[in-house]
């Protein structure tokens, strides 16, 4: 959509604004469903929390619809993962959006990462070259449940902040929330324990905070670059390494094409573990049921089956 079509049909949906009613709930706004499902985790019954991303997209791109926008606008809270991830459509959201309160800077806008230790940090100045390599390291890190904790922690603190009146039932929340994660977090480590040093190939740079928490080792990835589709030579080179080193499976999320993934787990033979990168939300899954997903799938990975 150009520009100028996007702010017609963003001033039209807008104007049906002034005729809605007062409420009380903290309006959330979050670009990934993972986010989603932790702020609603914090949040209970004082929030409304709307994602604006589906787990079957590339969280690289959405399209920035002016419906989005209606969303961004009605926003107390907008929380966003960070390091550059929503760079190519979140900021004409929020420009778009005409709400000051969820502006960069403002109380109610909130990036993730800050909470997080962040991996594969480039060492040099990043261009284009590079593929689609993030200035600030890795932004996938809600893949580790123990990034997930710090951040539903960064969550509640917001609210809190934003709506005192609830904050000791947002802490509580938290608390809740955290101690059924960290219960299921030890049961996930000893399910996956075979996991720990197996050579995995992956698809895109999106496996560093899962192998960072569960020990497996990613030796190749089916995109020579980030971003940019396999090529038949870097195929060859990933097939040779994965034979070589035994690789016990293709780990890729369901949004990528699978030609190329299949044809490489045919012939090394290793299954294709095939995943959803984010949570349900919508369809009312929680982050611990996604995760849980997750695991299982890996855990049948590790059994010679694939999804």
């Amino acid at each position: 959509m150009s520009p100028l079509r996007f702010f017609v049909a963003l001033n039209a949906v807008l104007l049906g604004l002034l005729s809605l009613p007062a409420r009380a709930d903290l309006k959330v706004v979050t670009t990934l469903p993972d986010l989603a499902a932790l702020a609603k985790a914090v949040g209970g019954e004082h929030v409304q929390v709307t994602a604006l991303s589906l787990p079957t997209q590339d969280p690289h791109f959405v399209d920035a619809r002016p419906s989005l926008a209606l969303d961004v606008n009605r926003a107390d809270l907008l929380i966003a993962i960070g390091l550059e991830l929503e760079v190519g459509w979140l900021p004409a959201l929020q420009n778009g959006a005409r709400n000051t309160r969820i502006l960069a800077g403002s109380p109610g806008y909130l990036e993730a990462a800050q909470f997080v230790r962040t991996l594969e940090v480039p060492a040099t100045r990043v261009d284009r070259s590079q593929g689609d390599v993030h200035a600030g390291g890795n932004p996938h890190f809600l893949y580790d449940p123990r990034a997930a904790a710090a951040v539903a922690k960064g969550i509640a603190e917001r609210m809190a902040s934003l709506d005192q009146k609830h904050a000791a039932d947002y802490r509580a929340n938290l608390a809740k929330f955290t101690a059924e994660l960290e219960k299921a977090r030890t049961g996930w480590e000893q399910r996956l324990a075979g996991l720990k040093g197996a050579p995995v190939v992956a698809y895109h740079r999106t496996t560093a905070y899962l192998s960072d928490w569960l020990g497996f080792e990613t030796i190749a990835y089916l995109e020579p670059k980030p971003g940019i589709p396999p090529n038949p030579a870097h195929v060859a080179q990933v097939l040779g390494q994965a034979r070589q080193r035994k690789a016990r499976f293709i780990l890729q999320e369901d949004y990528y094409p699978t030609t190329t993934s299949k044809l490489v787990a045919s012939k090394i033979p290793a299954p294709l573990v095939l995943f959803t990168s984010g949570t349900d939300f919508r369809g009312g899954q929680t982050y611990i049921q996604h995760l849980e997903d997750l695991v299982t799938k890996l855990e049948n990975g590790l059994k010679g089956q694939g999804s």
